[in-house]
């Protein structure tokens, strides 16, 4: 194995990250079988006070895991010094493809622990705790997930080689190759840009009726809309956003853009997206807690300030993404 800082990090922290959670589940199950909020019985107070115990350890754990998201982007892209033929975290994910499973799992991770959290934040600022078993139903599912990554990642960085020689992004994400990379590379860019700034306008008009409606039609429109705009944005990426910021046409490389060379723009690039997706998709799908009395005015009140962060950071995500097509002088109109 590399013994690189990042690498360390991550695995003894997806360990011990693991390990809590296999045991938040197993109390978890317990508090599902037998919580019953009416009772006062000793059993009942003793899963009270577990309850708490068990969210403060998921708080830090799973804040935990969505930190490791980006650090293992940060650790692939760091580390891709080490292996002949990388320039990029493309190099280094192809040095085990293993890698690219962690990727995949990295992204499911912050969004369901980052639901998570926010559905333990909401719960424990009611008097009567109405979402206890949904939050620990929900804790069990995504134990596995949490596991799947700790072998996975294990099972990538343990197969790294320093005498690896690996392929990067040229060849990844190149319009003559194959597979899905290849795909999104050479994806027609006007219809990109066209479907791209529709699903932007779509989401914001979506969240902006959301956030004044008393339809509630439109807030249970958002995590589609939330969903549609993630995964537009991500193709359009890889297919005409990264080549302005390279002003290479035929540069469709997702991960380059975290580097110095063009001062790690693709860190708020992603970070906005990410986080807006998410401030969507949660002021949709607490919609349903409005049902609950104890809970429908504090949910009222953070889907308005939700729906007013994924509007800003939307916003702020596609002026980043705008920038280079707007002020560069490069142009990609031979290639429409």
């Amino acid at each position: 194995m590399i013994l690189h800082p990042g690498i360390i990090s991550l695995i003894v922290g997806s360990l011990v990250v693991t390990a809590m959670m296999v045991y938040s589940s197993l109390l978890g199950l317990t508090i599902l079988r037998k919580w019953n909020i009416n009772s006062s019985s000793a059993e009942q107070l003793a899963l009270e006070r577990k309850t708490y115990l068990i969210s403060t350890i998921m708080n830090s754990v799973l804040g935990f895991e969505i930190f490791s998201s980006f650090l293992f982007i940060y650790t692939v892209e760091d580390m891709h010094r080490i292996f002949v033929g990388a320039m990029c975290a493309t190099g280094s994910l192809n040095a085990n493809p293993v890698g690219w499973y962690v990727l995949y799992t990295k992204i499911v991770i912050f969004f369901v622990a980052s639901v998570w959290i926010a559905f333990n934040y909401i719960d424990q600022r009611a008097d009567d705790y109405p979402l206890v078993k949904k939050k620990y139903a929900m804790l069990v599912f995504i134990t596995p997930i949490v596991a799947l990554d700790a072998y996975l990642q294990l099972k990538y960085f343990l197969g790294l080689k320093p005498d690896i020689i690996t392929s990067c992004c040229g060849a990844l994400f190149s319009e003559s190759g194959h597979g899905v990379a290849s795909s999104l590379s050479s994806l027609p860019i006007k219809p990109m840009m066209a479907l791209f700034y529709a699903a932007i306008a779509l989401f914001l008009l979506n969240t902006f009726f959301a956030l004044r409606s008393q339809r509630p039609m439109f807030r249970y429109a958002l995590p589609l809309s939330a969903l549609l705009v993630f995964t537009v944005s991500i193709a359009a990426i890889i297919s005409f956003v990264s080549s302005y910021f390279y002003e290479i046409p035929t540069h469709h490389c997702p991960f380059d853009i975290l580097q110095s060379n063009y001062y790690f723009v693709g860190f708020p690039l992603y970070t906005t997206l990410f986080c807006g997706v998410f401030f969507g998709l949660m002021t949709g799908m607490v919609e349903p807690f409005k049902k609950i009395n104890s809970l429908r005015d504090m949910i009222i009140k953070l889907q308005k300030k939700w729906a007013l962060f994924s509007i800003i950071l939307v916003v702020l995500f596609t002026l980043i993404a705008s920038w280079p097509i707007v002020f560069s002088s490069f142009t990609l109109e031979g290639y429409f």
